[in-house]
């Protein structure tokens, strides 16, 4: 990722919080790193440098500033990134993979040779996987630090570090300070707030705006299957299955934040399951960059001007999304919903969450592919082609993952019987977070496209954003199909 130093210094003296995530200042004369809009005094231009990533400003040789918390902005809109290979590696490494299961399980996920690996990962941005990863567990730490009254042995083998001296060694280089000092730095009512419950912790989830709330929570609200999702009282809880055990999320969106409170049956999981809530609320993208850019075609304009800030959904687990869309092809939202909530009903496994919302995981691929056909209802067809991807999924025929190519997935998804571009597209479109998928098969899209007078031809030409002109069109297409029809009176023309 190429950084223009003179447009990021200009962003650092207007201090620009759009610009967070984006790269790190560096100074030199103090050591230390901070995100663009950083409150302290802006250093000369001769004594700053910028990094795409925190690790690489680590790598470095620089301390994350304590005042603004560099490690605390939004990722990073992986579309900034220029190799797609780069962009593939970054979502796994969030999610966790070189702490399970290492560099060389990371490359063999890509494809790729570890020394390939780490070349581009240190050309695109600045550190190679075992920095960034570094500067993952680093953050998880911080974290758990201020946030929960875990132990710091406890909290070492939670964020993923080795040993403990490993764990110091880390928080001293990047924080340049000690574990135990770093926790006095927050007011002890805000860590007792935060964990109420063993394997509780809250966050606030940063995010870039503008931010369409009304979009967001609406698609929580109305893609809710009971047992493993509730939304309720402004809140979204949710089930995840996670590498060490389940943990129940509850999501409270706002204009400038997404609270998290999180029921972790294992503290490994922190991270990670952070990483997939982002990604299922697209919370590191950049809408102000994508709404400009939209702005611009003359068609699509009032539909972003009305709804500025839109986002596309991600998913928590790709499995479970692949599913659900398979069993709601052709029925409603609703009877989509239902018939979610009778599978998990009968195969999901259950889970104990302290607020009563939900009960069961989504079942497994294998749970489906044994006894789905037991328990689903609707045609024979769809029932059949359900099971067979159940089947791919447990075989490892097919797999789902973040480091998968939108070419590579869309392909896999179209050789099981059953499986049509729609569900392609919709599948690759959140679980890559593909930011340039046009839905154009999509019924309800065609229906907003032709209410407002717009013709597909259009929303092709808006790459690399098709994904948000889909959604912006979802919008008018969801509007038009609640207005009430008007019937003239009879002997009206």
């Amino acid at each position: 990722m190429e950084l223009e130093a003179e447009a990021c210094y200009r962003a650092v003296q207007s201090r620009d919080t759009r610009f967070d995530g984006q790269f790190y200042t560096a100074v030199r004369t103090t050591g230390i790193y901070c995100r663009p809009s950083c409150p302290a005094i802006t250093p000369k231009r001769q004594n700053v440098s910028f990094h795409p990533t925190a690790a690489s400003a680590q790598a470095a040789g620089y301390r994350a500033c304590r005042r603004c918390l560099p490690d605390a902005a939004p990722g990073s809109p992986l579309w900034n990134i220029k190799s797609d290979l780069a962009i593939r590696a970054m979502r796994l490494i969030g999610d966790g993979v070189v702490e399970r299961d290492g560099v060389d399980g990371l490359s063999r996920a890509l494809g790729y040779s570890s020394r390939q690996l780490n070349r581009v990962l240190l050309g695109e941005l600045g550190a190679g996987p075992l920095a960034l990863a570094r500067a993952n567990r680093a953050t998880t730490a911080r974290l758990l630090i201020q946030r929960t009254d875990l132990s710091m042995s406890d909290i070492a083998f939670a964020a993923g570090f080795s040993s403990i001296r490993q764990f110091n060694d880390t928080i001293a280089a990047v924080f340049a300070t000690t574990p135990s000092k770093l926790r006095t730095e927050v007011p002890r009512k805000d860590t007792a707030a935060a964990a109420p419950i063993p394997g509780g912790v809250s966050l606030k989830l940063p995010l870039r705006l503008p931010h369409n709330v009304a979009w967001s929570t609406w698609l929580l609200e109305h893609h809710c299957a009971r047992g493993v999702e509730d939304f309720s009282d402004g809140r979204y809880t949710r089930a995840l299955r996670m590498p060490h055990g389940p943990v129940i999320a509850t999501l409270t969106v706002s204009t400038d934040q997404v609270r998290a409170d999180l029921q972790l049956t294992d503290m490994r999981d922190l991270a990670p399951s952070v990483a997939r809530l982002r990604h299922l609320l697209d919370l590191d993208a950049d809408p102000a960059a994508v709404d400009d850019a939209l702005l611009s075609n003359p068609a699509l304009a009032p539909l972003v001007a009305d709804a500025p800030g839109v986002r596309v959904p991600g998913t928590v687990d790709g499995s479970e999304l692949l599913l659900r869309t398979m069993i709601g092809q052709q029925i409603s939202v609703a009877a989509a919903n239902t018939a979610t909530g009778s599978l998990v009903a009968a195969l999901g496994e259950q889970v104990t969450d302290t607020t009563g919302r939900v009960t069961h995981l989504f079942p497994t691929a294998d749970a489906v592919a044994a006894a789905g056909a037991g328990v689903m209802a609707g045609p024979a067809a769809r029932i059949e082609a359900v099971i067979r991807a159940a089947e791919s999924l447990a075989a490892g025929k097919l797999e789902l993952h973040h480091g998968m190519t939108a070419t590579d997935l869309r392909r896999q998804l179209l050789d099981i019987k059953g499986i049509g571009p729609w569900t392609a597209d919709y599948v690759v479109m959140r679980q890559l977070a593909d930011p340039d998928v046009l839905l154009e098969h999509d019924l309800v899209l065609r229906r907003g496209a032709a209410a407002e007078g717009i013709d597909i031809a259009a929303a092709r030409g808006c790459s690399p954003w098709r994904s948000y002109v889909s959604m912006h069109l979802w919008r008018k297409g969801i509007a038009a199909q609640a207005r009430p029809r008007i019937r003239k009176p009879k002997g009206t023309s």
